[in-house]
């Protein structure tokens, strides 16, 4: 079983910057894409961008030209670079194929907030 480990959350100012990492346990990239979802408090886990093994990306419309999905030449890794962040990014993120597959990790918190 894969074990997924997302980091680079924290707090930052509307309009602050962050890049997520996603690092599993082994090489994926099989047959689908893999994908950052988040669930903010009291809302349902949303795909927000995904990634395939070619390297096409797909974005969510909320998120579309700040956010940026990368995968790391290994094919065990999964970056989210978010710029322009607003209050209603406020989420704890995770990676995972899309659809899920794999265990879900802890997630990483992303706080957006003055």
């Amino acid at each position: 079983q894969v074990q997924l480990v997302e980091s680079g959350g924290g707090l930052v100012q509307p309009g602050g910057s962050l890049r997520l990492s996603c690092a599993a346990s082994r090489t994926i990239f099989s047959i689908n894409p893999m994908g950052w979802y988040r669930q903010a408090p009291g809302k349902q886990r949303e795909l927000v961008a995904s990634i395939t093994r070619e390297r096409v990306t797909n974005y969510t419309d909320s998120v579309k030209d700040r956010f940026t999905i990368s995968r790391g030449n290994l094919m065990n890794t999964v970056y989210l670079q978010m710029n322009s962040l607003k209050p209603e990014d406020t989420a704890v993120y995770y990676c995972n194929e899309d659809p899920p597959q794999f265990r879900w990790g802890q997630g990483t918190q992303v706080t957006v907030s003055s």
